[in-house]
């Protein structure tokens, strides 16, 4: 805790109003979070190494040329569900204080479903508000892929597939658009 000491004079000489002297606090200031790069590098080394040996069917990403920062993801629809077999591409951006922000996940093309609007932005809590530094790139592509298949129309992003998506009105426009 800081201590103020108002003695009547001060250093401009006995007739000057005495100013209050400030002692430092003994508990230092919190510093903010300074991010360091090279544990962010091995980490991202390491989640392409684990995703790389994992053996998941269905999913992959890579870095985008020599950046570990920016990735290119794909995607295929999971077994006996509308989407089976299709690929969808992604791009998947990092902050460098990845462990606290979750990446950026976008589809590189155009998805007609509740959890994605055509812009390729992604409903999803884990990239959003549910966001944990537990979250691999592994878990956010098999997250994605299971959101493909098991969608959520109870927080659509895309309110127009998600009121088609329950008839089967639904059923058949993303079966055409394959």
């Amino acid at each position: 805790m800081a201590t103020i000491n108002n003695n009547s004079t001060n250093a401009a000489g006995a007739g000057a109003p005495a100013r209050p002297v400030v002692a430092p606090s003994k508990n230092p200031l919190p510093t903010a979070k300074t991010v360091d790069t090279q544990s962010v590098l091995k980490r991202l080394q390491s989640e392409l190494m684990a995703l790389m040996m994992s053996g998941d069917t269905g999913i992959s990403a890579f870095p985008e040329e020599d950046n570990i920062f920016h990735w290119k993801g794909t995607i295929i629809g999971s077994k006996d569900t509308v989407l089976e077999g299709t690929e969808y591409k992604l791009s998947l951006s990092f902050p460098p204080d990845c462990r606290f922000k979750p990446p950026g996940v976008k589809f590189e093309m155009s998805c007609f479903h509740p959890n994605f609007d055509m812009h390729g932005n992604i409903c999803l809590d884990i990239l959003q508000d549910k966001w944990s530094s537990t979250y691999d790139v592994r878990t956010i592509l098999l997250s994605i892929q299971s959101l493909l298949g098991e969608l959520n129309t109870s927080s659509p992003l895309n309110t127009q597939a998600a009121s088609l998506w329950g008839n089967q009105e639904g059923w058949i426009i993303i079966w055409m658009q394959r």
